[in-house]
């Protein structure tokens, strides 16, 4: 099978809210990821989908900035690939995709958090070349 690996246009953002909310187990209301979707696009952001045909199968963000450890980095946010197609190496491929236009806009590394109970995650990271460097904290306010 051949899958579409592109960034999607920002007026059609909203497509990729089903997925998220499949993410978190629909703990965030459309309406408010609508909104959020809407401020981020505006940000240094971008959204990276997978597409099979017409079917939107993954998505995740794609947050570009400069840091002082790692230089030009971009963070994918939030990888969700629909269950029925895990296990084939989409995930792998999607990444392959991210390398290649992250290397093609001038960007030299990448990084991301993922939660500590998603122990799949971990093992396709450290498979991927990733190491962990610390520890993600979050305070609400």
């Amino acid at each position: 099978m051949s899958y579409t690996f592109k960034i999607i246009e920002k007026e059609r953002i909203n497509d990729v809210i089903p997925l998220v909310q499949k993410l978190n187990e629909d703990k965030i209301p459309y309406a408010i990821l609508e909104q959020r979707f809407s401020e981020m696009i505006t940000q240094n952001y971008e959204c990276a989908v997978i597409y099979d045909d017409d079917k939107l199968i993954g998505v995740t963000g794609l947050w570009f900035c400069t840091r002082h450890y790692s230089g030009k980095s971009v963070e994918p946010d939030h990888v969700y690939i629909d269950d029925a197609y895990r296990g084939q190496g989409i995930g792998k491929q999607f990444f392959q995709w991210i390398y290649n236009y992250v290397l093609e806009k001038g960007y030299e590394s990448v990084e991301l958090n993922t939660y500590v109970s998603n122990y799949a995650s971990h093992k396709f990271y450290y498979n991927e070349g990733f190491s962990i460097l610390g520890y993600h904290f979050l305070k609400k306010l």
